[in-house]
């Protein structure tokens, strides 16, 4: 027993690590972006052409360095946090209203509600993703509305699937049978009966794909298909100092680690949420 309490106690300090570096890493930047109005209240457009491409660290004006338009990097790097962490929530809240509305009804109901839902489905999920990206922005056109309308569309399947498959586990459980018996109806059973059973693995899902959805705004935006390039964004500022990596490394350096340093907490705490919430280990990751 005890060398057993010995072995797990590493496990639980690197989980309450992981805890710790999530929260210090997304909660620091998520307070900048918060407050990045009353930080910098110019949004970061504010241009000192006498101060283009100032190194880093060179000037207590422009800590992080100025572009080549003699905007603050710094200011750039916080204003823009808050596009890509707004197009990170809000289009996985939307995937997770949608997929779990279709996740819980296929699974509950079952029958040709099911097949067609899922076979839908299984014929996006077949899809290059940067394929419909190309197609669907090319379309509709650039911008933050479009791009979130375009993730949901891309990602509700992923929880559909999960939902699906959790409610098929606990439809004929015995808290199920047992409501059916004395007539309660199939909507107060999937909302009040299902639904917070299945939360815990889409509430992990959520945290991941946050991080995931930031990689993707960023990646997007870097090839012309995301943000107004007008617009402060991450990948934005990746796509305008790729042109200066040589003589201007900051420009691109510094939006990079806001990404990295932002998808590394969500993704930290996305692990310590799914041991947390399922610590037998059942929960797929």
């Amino acid at each position: 027993m005890a060398a057993a309490q010995a072995s797990s106690a590493p496990r639980r300090f690197f989980k309450s690590f992981e805890l710790v570096v999530g929260l210090l890493l997304t909660g620091s930047m998520c307070l900048s972006v918060l407050f990045s109005g009353f930080l910098f209240p110019d949004g970061g457009e504010s241009m000192d052409l006498m101060a283009r491409l100032t190194p880093p660290f060179t000037d207590t004006a422009h800590v992080l360095g100025t572009d080549p338009l003699g905007r603050d990097v710094l200011a750039r790097v916080i204003v823009g946090g808050k596009i890509s962490l707004t197009v990170g929530v809000l289009s996985v809240l939307g995937a997770v209203v949608v997929g779990t509305l279709v996740g819980l009804v296929a699974g509950y109901y079952r029958g040709i509600a099911e097949i067609l839902l899922m076979r839908f489905a299984d014929i996006q999920l077949a899809l290059p993703f940067i394929l419909i990206a190309i197609m669907f922005l090319a379309i509709l056109g650039t911008g933050v509305n479009k791009i979130i309308f375009f993730m949901i569309v891309a990602q509700w399947v992923q929880y559909a699937r999960l939902v699906r498959g959790s409610v098929l586990a606990l439809r004929d459980r015995e808290f199920i049978l047992s409501a059916r018996a004395i007539g309660v109806g199939n909507g107060r059973i999937i909302f009040t009966h299902i639904l917070p059973n299945v939360l815990g693995p889409i509430v992990i899902l959520m945290t991941l794909n946050v991080a995931n959805n930031i990689l993707l705004e960023s990646s997007l935006t870097f090839l012309g298909l995301g943000v107004d390039p007008l617009i402060p964004s991450w990948g934005g500022m990746l796509a305008d100092g790729r042109t200066y990596l040589q003589t201007a490394w900051w420009v691109s350096v510094f939006p990079g680690l806001a990404i990295m340093f932002t998808v590394l907490g969500l993704n930290l705490l996305g692990d310590w949420l799914r041991d947390f919430l399922d610590p037998t280990g059942q929960t797929s990751k």
